[in-house]
């Protein structure tokens, strides 16, 4: 009868009610519990827009979104004016070179017939971004990100019209294509790492996940844009169009660059290439080896 009663007084407990033990309980009775002793415990949170996780279920304390998202909410980032003129110009020019390499890759086939070029010119192209890009991180940590990117993004604009240019003159072979991939492909290693790092200047540290998240968003956006855009540019005036357009199109990005005197640029440290980067480096190759082993 005491682990009975111990069972159900730490029942009765829980749903907020205690008492004395019924003189009838005794061993595998069922005890009666009133209705109105029973409570509800729904999780009523506060009207905010985060609210506490408990360490048990997390591990650690932390917080998290509650409630409902408002479309201020999801675009809370474009509240800087910097990081504002730098969304919309990487939106344009975004769909810009997703036009080119739609419109690239028409041309190289078109113009040869083979595949191995066209698969040829895409690697040629993303090859460069993979190497130089441990290059482009330590140039971004060493000098200010702005000008970085108004040096990158002018070259990938030249590339663009030389290519518009080509083409349209009709001197543009396989060769010229996939010297132009590749140089072009060295821009965006460089531009790539200052791009993601320049985020973090233009906005606040309560908004920076906005920004990392809608940036996300204008690439993948761009992704299903740019070459729905390019197959119906080819169609009605031609490849040239799309090389044109890209080009036209970095001029929006390097305007708004041109326009950010408030950002918090950085000019880094003196540390060498070498200090900054061959410890991971060389960490990675032996983990790489070791792995293989």
């Amino acid at each position: 009868m005491n682990t009975t009663w111990s069972a159900v007084k730490s029942r009765l407990a829980f749903l907020g009610k205690t008492g004395p033990p019924p003189t009838s309980a005794v061993a595998g009775d069922v005890v009666p519990v009133a209705a109105d002793s029973v409570r509800s415990y729904d999780i009523v949170m506060a009207n905010t827009e985060t609210a506490q996780v408990p360490e048990d279920i997390s591990g650690r304390p932390r917080r998290m979104p509650v409630g409902g998202i408002s479309w201020r909410h999801t675009f809370r980032a474009l509240r800087h004016r910097n990081y504002r003129l730098f969304f919309w110009g990487q939106l344009v020019s975004l769909i810009g070179t997703w036009m080119q390499q739609t419109a690239m890759s028409w041309f190289v086939y078109e113009i040869t017939n083979s595949k191995f070029l066209l698969g040829a010119v895409a690697a040629i192209g993303s090859a460069p971004m993979m190497l130089f890009s441990v290059w482009g991180g330590s140039l971004a940590d060493l000098y200010p990100k702005r000008s970085i990117l108004i040096a990158t993004q002018s070259a990938q604009m030249i590339c663009a019209f030389l290519l518009a240019i080509g083409v349209w003159a009709g001197f543009a072979n396989a060769t010229f294509i996939v010297v132009l991939a590749a140089l072009n492909g060295v821009a965006m290693g460089f531009d790539m790492p200052a791009r993601q790092a320049f985020t973090v200047e233009m906005t606040s540290r309560e908004d920076l996940l906005n920004a990392i998240s809608l940036n996300s968003s204008i690439v993948n956006g761009a992704r299903v844009i740019g070459p729905s855009l390019a197959g119906l540019m080819i169609g009605a005036v031609g490849v040239s169009a799309c090389f044109l357009f890209n080009g036209l199109s970095f001029v929006a990005v390097i305007i708004g660059l041109l326009m950010m005197p408030n950002c918090r640029f950085s000019n880094g440290t003196s540390t060498s290439f070498r200090r900054r980067n061959m410890p991971g480096t060389e960490s990675s190759i032996r983990s790489n080896i070791l792995a293989c082993a």
